[in-house]
């Protein structure tokens, strides 16, 4: 799938996956500008090390980085580990390897409403964690869940507190219900933990970002028309008050 979109010369946008800082509530994550080298197969890739006032950036190797992809075909988006470093014919290279799907990134999907729904979730299972490898969203059933809030919410991921922290990186799955259409719906989505922190105010309550994992285009679209109707009534009362 990754050559099929992805070809030499495509800009591509790379920022740390892994934990960021927080000042009040921005986050700060530094974003750098790179080229796509060569597609090596359907999951590694090479780019150019990405540079900053004529110095290359040595971005470490294991880490995950978060990666767009500017193509002919749209904006595309991944999570790539870094597995070399190198020089080769006075070009300096990045491997990366695949840690997520490549999928299509509309903008829009990542418009955050603020929110206070409740949800209930938990780690997923080594044996659930293979499956979403093998891109098989397959769940235990019947394991207990731990209730938090999501605070706030999109058609990429969630941000939700709780008296509990997740490790970053770990696969969680989460169930929460959202009135789409009318009607009640439950969903049951997995996700993964991008950051983790403790809040500054409430010491013992935890903030997550975590971001969906594998999920399905019509849930993702239900969520995005979720958040734009709850917009446009926010909108309307606000109107309605003036």
């Amino acid at each position: 799938m990754l050559s099929k979109y992805v070809v030499p010369g495509n800009r591509v946008e790379i920022q740390s996956a892994g934990r960021v800082k927080f000042t009040g509530e921005t986050e700060k994550k530094k974003v750098y500008q790179t080229t796509v080298y060569d597609v090596v197969s359907e999951d590694r890739l090479e780019i150019y090390m990405p540079m900053e006032k004529s110095k290359l950036i040595l971005l470490p190797v294991d880490e995950e980085f978060d990666l767009y992809f500017y193509t002919t075909n749209g904006l595309y988006q991944c999570f790539a580990k870094i597995i070399d470093r190198y020089k080769t014919d006075n070009k300096y290279l990045l491997l990366l390897e695949l840690t997520s799907n490549l999928r299509r990134f509309q903008r829009r999907e990542y418009y955050r409403l603020s929110c206070a729904l409740e949800m209930n979730a938990r780690s997923l299972q080594k044996e659930e964690i293979e499956a979403v490898e093998q891109n098989n969203n397959y769940l235990v059933p019947g394991l207990p869940l731990t209730r938090s809030i999501i605070v706030d919410i999109s058609g990429g991921g969630i941000r939700f507190v709780g008296d509990y922290a997740y490790e970053q990186g770990s696969l969680i799955c989460c169930k929460y219900h959202l009135l789409i259409d009318g009607k009640d719906k439950e969903y049951t989505l997995i996700a993964k933990v991008i950051a983790v922190r403790e809040l500054d105010e409430h010491r013992g309550l935890y903030e997550h970002r975590a971001q969906y994992i594998n999920i399905d285009t019509m849930e993702r679209e239900e969520i995005i028309r979720f958040i734009f109707e709850e917009e446009r009534k926010h909108r309307k009362r606000e109107k309605n008050i003036e």
